[in-house]
């Protein structure tokens, strides 16, 4: 996959003066940004398009009912999943509303994208009391957003990382633990074990929450679900949506229009 040549530094950084800032970009579909940092917090949030980001041993898919805040100087890099419409809130570090050690992604309400959109026009000169209003109901939004279960742990065993890596780029893969041994140049057993130790759970269990993000991600895009259940590997749309509700508690539709989307 190439590298999206963009300058990773945004186009109005946070101040102590006014720490909150949306920048707006629409990015080209399926394109890599390389590993980079920030100096502030940030809140990555998709209209259309999701992304996969990564940083440290752990990744992250968002759709665009979900976003993933990053704290300051953390290093991330990000694949975009189709064209991606996103809006980065960055937050200076003095009022982030949210832990400044690890990533997260957290539930997007409608007043929070509503927000979002806001504070993307306003102007800091000529509607200051606007401004300081919208950028601290968005910082309280953004503070009681519920923590949602998207991340995907990543091994550190080169083998594993291999297979890992592999699903993430095509999750409907049909292989096995057999095949992937053979393509990776571990045993069965020995991969089994290392899912165990490295990442808490089985081989079946990784691929499905890979599943589950992705699904997500291309639910919330609009595709049917006919089309979904295909590129995951499921036969029918009903084995997958059977799946999504064992894993979830809901079928996609309800889990999406639950929440007014």
């Amino acid at each position: 996959m190439p590298s999206l040549r963009i300058d990773p530094l945004p186009r109005i950084a946070p101040t102590a003066k006014h720490p909150v800032r949306v920048n707006v970009r629409t990015l080209p579909a399926n394109e890599h940004v390389p590993t980079h940092a920030h100096d502030w917090a940030q809140l990555a949030c998709t209209l259309r398009g999701a992304v996969r980001l990564r940083a440290g041993e752990t990744s992250w898919i968002v759709p665009p009912t979900r976003a993933v805040w990053v704290p300051p100087c953390v290093e991330h890099e990000v694949h975009l999943i189709g064209e991606v419409a996103l809006r980065t809130v960055y937050i200076d570090a003095s009022v982030a509303p949210r832990a400044l050690e690890t990533c997260e992604v957290i539930d997007v309400s409608s007043l929070m994208r509503e927000l979002i959109e806001a504070l993307a026009t306003a102007d800091t000169k000529t509607q200051p009391l606007r401004y300081e209003l919208l950028s601290r109901l968005l910082l309280e939004e953004i503070r009681r957003a519920p923590t949602l279960s998207l991340d995907l742990p990543l091994p550190f065993d080169r083998r594993l990382r291999s297979l890992c890596d592999a699903l993430l780029d095509d999750p409907g893969a049909a292989s096995n633990l057999e095949e992937w041994a053979t393509r990776v140049g571990a045993s069965p057993r020995t991969l089994a074990r290392l899912f165990r130790q490295e990442l808490g759970m089985t081989f079946g269990q990784w691929r499905q929450r890979v599943r589950l993000a992705h699904a997500a991600a291309m639910v919330s895009g609009g595709t049917p679900l006919a089309q979904v259940a295909a590129a995951l590997g499921y036969e029918t749309a009903s084995a997958f949506s059977a799946m999504f509700k064992r894993a979830l508690g809901r079928p996609p539709s309800a889990f999406f229009e639950s929440e007014g989307r």
